[in-house]
């Protein structure tokens, strides 16, 4: 026997099973089958060329591609947003599963097990040499019957389907017509979702033509390839170290609103305060359901905070219109219990007043109950929603929370 090949094995067992009860720590891996197939399943198999620490550390992605810039391409997601998803997909035996984005293979071969049946399991990719390493891995670990399809993944695949799950490991700005026809009525689709400059991992369901949430959780991914890109940017500044991010149905003009930052400024406070760990999330997703000028403002870290001091520069929830901008802020403020940060908003612009104050009115209703998470409904786009709702190309999204 391979002393050196046994103690890596018994090494990467050791490391998979700390990993499992930190992934669960937070929360994740809550469904008993997903926890299983997560302590089976020898993750560093799919990451090559990675030291076990690396393959086995819960909440860090493995980037296994990158673009000619860069940017990653392609990674296997860290586990504890794998655990999450796979939560919120809740694959049953003999289910028939598409998942958009290979990846390593990694999530694939975790979803033939909770399927029951490989031969159930169809993975796509646009990128040939992401479906080869894949491929290779899968082979390799014992899951050949796995499909593997390098192709555009808003097309689907058809000629496999119907699905009982679909689920997308890249994260859409819309949802394809594809992907509603080949899911089963009543099926479930999973998807890390953008809108209004934010990403959830939004769990649908199927009902009667639409798809409705229960479950809507924060995360980041690689956005989709072959997608015609629905999200709008621009920069703010001369410098372009200040940009802002919308939607195609925002009536928002980055050039209008170039400059803005040199007017003079309004700030108001809410009163709420937070923990300097504790999340901020929940006022974006908020807004997003309260205002449609939501958008996400972008400040490089270098700028000076006289010139904009957002809630977390690099992505901070905002409100534009016109001429006028305001965004989330805040400042240290001391309490009896010690340091606490206090939000707020600052408004540059001739509506900055109007819009400073709506953002406190949303910190507000965000304030009392700031783990609560709304229902997010898919309409198809030729239908009409109840309200108004953020209008995709294929879609429409209605975010809303039980009180309302």
């Amino acid at each position: 026997m391979n002393t050196e090949i046994t103690t890596e094995a018994a090494s990467a067992e050791e490391l998979r099973a700390r990993m499992v009860e930190k992934v669960r720590s937070k929360g994740f891996a809550a469904n008993s089958r997903v926890e299983q197939v997560l302590r089976d399943m020898p993750r560093h198999d799919f990451v090559p060329g990675h030291d076990l620490d690396t393959a086995y550390h819960p909440f860090q992605a493995v980037i296994t591609h990158r673009f000619a810039d860069g940017s990653s391409l392609s990674c296997a997601s860290a586990p504890f947003v794998v655990a999450m998803m796979l939560d919120q997909l809740d694959v049953r035996p003999g289910d028939r599963v598409l998942e958009i984005g290979v990846g390593t293979g990694y999530n694939a071969a975790l979803l033939a097990d909770l399927t029951g049946d490989t031969q159930l399991v169809t993975t796509i990719d646009v990128d040939p040499d992401v479906t080869t390493q894949a491929r290779r891995n899968l082979n390799a670990a014992g899951y050949g019957d796995v499909r593997v399809v390098t192709g555009d993944g808003t097309d689907g695949v058809a000629e496999h389907g119907p699905y009982d799950r679909i689920i997308a490991t890249v994260s859409p700005w819309d949802i394809p017509p594809a992907w509603w026809h080949q899911l089963i009525p009543g099926g479930r689709m999973v998807l890390p979702l953008r809108w209004r400059g934010q990403t959830r991992a939004v769990a649908f369901a199927e009902q009667d033509g639409t798809l409705v949430s229960d479950s809507v959780e924060l995360c980041g991914f690689v956005n989709l390839t072959g997608e015609t890109e629905g999200e709008q940017s621009g920069a703010i500044t001369d410098d372009g170290t200040i940009s802002l991010h919308w939607d195609r149905d925002q009536p928002l003009d980055h050039n209008t609103l170039h400059g803005v930052l040199d007017a003079p400024s309004i700030t108001r406070w809410s009163g709420h305060t937070m923990g300097g760990s504790e999340p901020f999330d929940g006022i974006w997703l908020r807004m997003t359901a309260e205002d449609n000028r939501t958008c996400r403002l972008d400040v490089h870290p270098d700028v000076p905070s006289e010139v904009a001091d957002p809630l977390a520069p690099m992505r901070s929830p905002a409100l534009a219109a016109g001429e006028s901008l305001a965004y989330v802020t805040k400042h240290r403020h001391q309490t009896d219990n010690g340091s606490r940060w206090e939000l707020g908003a600052i408004g540059h612009g001739p509506a900055a007043e109007t819009l400073t104050d709506r953002l406190i009115e949303m910190i507000d209703h965000w304030s009392p109950a700031r783990d609560a998470r709304p229902t997010v409904t898919a309409y198809p786009a030729h239908t009409n929603p109840p309200r108004a709702s953020i209008d995709k190309r294929h879609s429409k999204l209605l975010v809303t929370y039980s009180e309302e």
